[in-house]
């Protein structure tokens, strides 16, 4: 079903402009029905009046809505019905008079329906479509009052007390009596934005209630526009993300010559979260979102994400809303053991990730940083309590020193598996570890730990003959043959410009010992093992045109993009992406930007290990990085 276009804010007023003329005091007076939808900022103290009554013989006004000092709502008697209506004159005696009162506190910033019933002989108040209380009173009102004399009582709000009630009111009514009050509940709700509780492993929570986000990774979000009765509302509206200070509500600042504090990955590209609305699908609208400041760079201070709908000017707080506060952690954070994860499962599939064809999924995000052995990008490493899980064959210390290790401490942890466990145990090592560390990239670097190590060392033994040192040129024709064999390529030999980047990798000169042939495997393998699969192979063998231009660093890649137009790019795979790094094997876009700026993209091609096959409609690579409006044009490395 099509959506509206927009929000009718007209339907939302300030709660100080209410005022509504009621006419009672005749023969035909039965009952009648104050209706409406009243929202409450947290800045309301108690006690306070929310609406007030007066009619042409009151010199000054009376209380007939009000909260009391224990945050109660209470119903008053109407003064030109009722002989227990407070006296306006004395303040307090509306703390005397008869009335009904909830036996809750009243929430506030929450969308609450109020029904005031009121009746010569009695008055029911009603909260949320059902009634909570009810009084029996005296009318006023006898059998010699003129049936001719009708009399209006203006009842309003000016903002309680010194304007100590602020808050919005929606479709306030009047109903006659044969209209019943809760009716208008189901009329017409009020909308009401909201995060929906996080499903993602992106998000732990710590023992003070704030939510824990690893720097650098991605958590996914949904946030949902309904109706104040919880049905899901179709508006064709955006909702923007932005990282605000928990303390002030103040945006966070972009520290300079690094990427905005807050991410938002649409179809695979990363965007700063200000500039890339989300569009809400089904009154739901699924956010991506990678925090980049830390919240040790920034005083310790916490941070929250604010989502609010860009149309919508004024300020309507129910149309916005914010997380729990959040902590953003390094990876190393001592808090990565201590946290607690909200909800366990496998994570949701948003439509954008599979819309590139039958759940292949591409995603591309900024390159700022060439690290070793750091933690990445797309890794989480909110860690388990021990005592939930059954035991493998695979301890759960080895579970927990892989999620926590950097990446020389997995390479050894991963040959001691493959060692000694059977792949039945390597594949359960992976779920678990998949599962735990919230990062599935894991998994393609733990299935091809066995073949890896296996190939290099056969590789290393064959080019080495027992010698410990060995001759650069003995090396190129065995690297080359394994290469391309891996690659499933023998149509496209490596040249000489290959060749140096591997030996530059190496670490080595005129000599290659058996720990500078070990380095550059666990970068050639997933970069040979990526190739095979069939998004990439195909642009690897073409030559015209050259999507892959070959093994070239990001110097190169931004020298030879110099002085080109908007669009221009070049695909190369990373040199700091090396075994067992999660992103290992993965291509970089190097662009130039509208702004004329070099940027880097890391793109990463998830479930795509066999893909040829089990996706054979899959669009080619090519074709989806063509699409992205910020690439146009092929480059050339020179």
């Amino acid at each position: 079903m099509a959506g509206d276009c927009a929000i009718d804010t007209e339907k939302y007023s300030l709660l100080e402009d209410f005022n509504v003329d009621v006419e009672v005091e005749n023969k035909a007076f039965e009952t009648f029905s104050l209706c409406f939808w009243v929202y409450l900022l947290d800045s309301t103290t108690y006690p306070s009046t929310i609406i007030r009554q007066v009619h042409s013989d009151m010199s000054v006004s009376a209380p007939f809505l009000v909260l009391d000092e224990n945050k109660k709502m209470m119903l008053l008697p109407l003064t030109l019905l009722h002989n227990e209506a407070p006296d306006p004159v004395n303040i307090s005696s509306w703390t005397e008079v008869p009335n009904v009162s909830t036996t809750a506190e009243f929430p506030l910033q929450k969308w609450v329906h109020v029904g005031c019933e009121v009746s010569r002989n009695y008055m029911r108040l009603y909260i949320c479509g059902e009634i909570v209380g009810e009084q029996v009173l005296t009318s006023l009102m006898t059998n010699s009052t003129n049936s001719d004399c009708a009399r209006k009582i203006s009842l309003f709000s000016v903002g309680g007390d010194g304007y100590s009630v602020q808050g919005f009111i929606h479709c306030a009514e009047v109903l006659p009596s044969n209209v019943p009050a809760n009716y208008h509940y189901t009329k017409d709700p009020p909308l009401w934005l909201s995060v929906d509780k996080p499903s993602t492993s992106g998000i732990g929570l710590d023992k003070d209630g704030v939510w824990i986000i690893v720097s650098g990774t991605f958590c996914s979000l949904d946030v949902v526009l309904t109706n104040a009765i919880g049905q899901p509302v179709h508006k064709d509206v955006k909702v923007v993300a932005s990282l605000l200070y928990a303390d002030s509500g103040m945006p966070v600042e972009k520290m300079s010559d690094s990427e905005a504090p807050l991410l938002v990955s649409y179809e695979g590209v990363e965007f700063s979260a200000e500039d890339k609305p989300c569009n809400l699908l089904n009154g739901c609208a699924s956010f991506k979102l990678k925090l980049s400041q830390l919240s040790s760079k920034s005083d310790k201070r916490l941070f929250c994400v604010k989502f609010e709908i860009p149309e919508v000017k004024a300020y309507y707080p129910f149309l916005e809303t914010v997380t729990n506060q959040i902590r953003c952690i390094s990876r190393n954070h001592d808090s990565l053991s201590s946290m607690k994860r909200i909800r366990l499962g496998e994570e949701k599939v948003s439509e954008s990730e599979i819309e590139n064809g039958n759940g292949t999924s591409m995603e591309w995000r900024p390159q700022n940083h060439e690290e070793d052995n750091s933690s990445t990008d797309s890794e989480n490493t909110e860690i388990r309590d021990s005592t939930a899980f059954r035991r493998y064959t695979i301890s759960d210390s080895i579970i927990f020193k892989y999620c926590l290790g950097n990446l020389t401490e997995r390479a050894l942890l991963l040959k001691e598996i493959t060692n000694n466990s059977s792949d039945e145990e390597v594949s359960e090592f992976v779920d678990q570890v998949s599962l735990y560390s919230g990062c599935f990239h894991h998994s393609y670097q733990i299935k091809m730990a066995r073949q890896l190590i296996a190939e290099g060392t056969n590789a290393w033994n064959l080019i080495s003959r027992n010698y410990q040192h060995v001759h650069w040129d003995n090396v190129v024709i065995e690297i080359e043959e394994h290469f391309m064999r891996i690659a499933k390529c023998s149509s496209r030999s490596l040249t000489h410009q290959d060749f140096d980047l591997l030996r530059r990798i190496c670490g080595c000169y005129e000599y290659i010992t058996q720990e500078n042939f070990e380095k550059m495997w666990c970068w050639l393998f997933p970069v040979a093992s990526a190739i095979s699969r069939g998004l990439i192979n195909g642009m690897w063998r073409s030559a015209s045109p050259k999507w892959i231009e070959g093994f070239v660093t990001k110097e190169e890649a931004e020298r030879s993009l110099q002085n080109q137009v908007a669009g221009t790019f070049i695909l190369r795979f990373p040199t700091s992406r090396s075994w067992p790094h999660p992103d290992a094997g993965s291509l970089v876009v190097t662009y130039v930007g509208h702004d004329l700026v070099i940027h880097h993209r890391l793109l990463t091609i998830d479930h795509i290990c066999d893909s040829s096959e089990r996706y054979t409609d899959a669009k080619p690579l090519q074709d989806m990085l063509l699409a992205e409006p910020e690439l146009s044009r092929l480059g050339r490395v020179i």
